[in-house]
């Protein structure tokens, strides 16, 4: 059970919005519901498939929002296929569309423009314009999108400010009575806890995962519930509660063989390594064979921890 979780390719998925036009009555579709994240190409050409539709005003009551608003998501697409030139040339027909009083075009706007130059490795010129977006929310209360920018100054900033910037989304996102934006707590509760954790902060890793398994058990989503209560149970084994551990780790293997659900490599090395704190030598050799069986086919795994893998081949036998 990986650990960790891409921030941006859980979240990324949360960012849509009521894109009506602002009328709330006209039949254009929501865009952001047909996001492929997977295959930007194909979302590109389905975005601008919308885009003669708003040509007939006299059939949709369609004001200027809704595509500024597309066109930043079009943009968006031909970023995320590295086209750059026609991502800026979208960009900069939205700008010319949009108005003071389109505040979410505006904060939109600013997050593609931004993501656009740091996709283009140019953090300098990004970094102003998701500060922008991030102050611009707060002052106009666009929460979604003002920890979106959060978490994109995380990304520019130098290493030792990301956790700040973290901390202030999380913080957003809790306090939001928006519950598109609350669908954020989950990434930022399981990357935050494991940033303390990175840095031997222990108690407070366990504190934030703590809160992330009870947020997770609201959201009838089982897989990630299962994540978010293995992690409670790595960070108890880190501050030395292994009892409390161990009975996590058997509740998670007992409801994976109860469900015919496969196996958990990551289960049966925590497992391990609990019974081997325990002194129990016999049942630590047969988890950490078991876990070895699973994770040497884990390609991540094998190529960016080989020791971790070779200990646990040598303790399995």
């Amino acid at each position: 059970m990986k650990y960790f979780v891409l921030l941006f390719s859980i979240i990324i998925l949360l960012t849509g919005c009521n894109n009506n036009g602002g009328t709330g009555i006209n039949p254009l579709p929501n865009f952001d519901a047909m996001w492929d994240y997977s295959h930007p190409d194909s979302t590109e050409m389905r975005f601008k498939e919308i885009l003669p539709l708003l040509q007939n005003t006299s059939e949709f009551n369609i004001d200027a929002d809704y595509q500024v608003q597309l066109l930043t998501q079009i943009a968006r697409a031909q970023g995320l296929q590295g086209k750059f030139h026609e991502a800026d040339s979208t960009l900069k027909e939205a700008k010319k569309l949009m108005t003071e009083d389109m505040s979410i075009a505006k904060i939109r706007y600013l997050l593609e423009k931004g993501r656009m130059f740091n996709s283009l490795g140019d953090k300098e010129q990004a970094r102003p314009l998701f500060l922008e977006a991030y102050e611009y929310g707060l002052i106009n209360n666009l929460d979604l999108y003002t920890v979106d920018a959060a978490h994109m100054m995380g990304i520019v900033e130098p290493a030792a400010k990301q956790l700040d910037w973290s901390l202030m989304a999380l913080e957003v996102a809790e306090k939001s009575e928006d519950e598109r934006c609350r669908g954020w707590l989950g990434a930022l509760y399981n990357n935050i806890g494991w940033t303390f954790f990175d840095m031997q902060k222990y108690e407070d890793a366990l504190k934030i995962h703590q809160k992330g398994y009870e947020w997770r058990k609201g959201q009838n989503n089982p897989e990630a519930t299962r994540i978010a209560k293995w992690s409670v149970a790595r960070m108890l084994r880190a501050v030395e509660n292994y009892d409390e551990a161990m009975i996590m780790q058997q509740e998670i293997l007992q409801e994976l063989q109860e469900n015919n659900l496969p196996a958990d490599g990551y289960v049966f090395e925590e497992l391990a390594e609990l019974n081997l704190q325990k002194g129990n030598k016999s049942e630590a050799s047969k988890y950490f064979a078991q876990a070895y069986d699973l994770l040497s086919l884990d390609i991540w795994l094998v190529e960016n921890e080989p020791e971790r893998i070779t200990r646990i081949k040598e303790l399995g036998k």
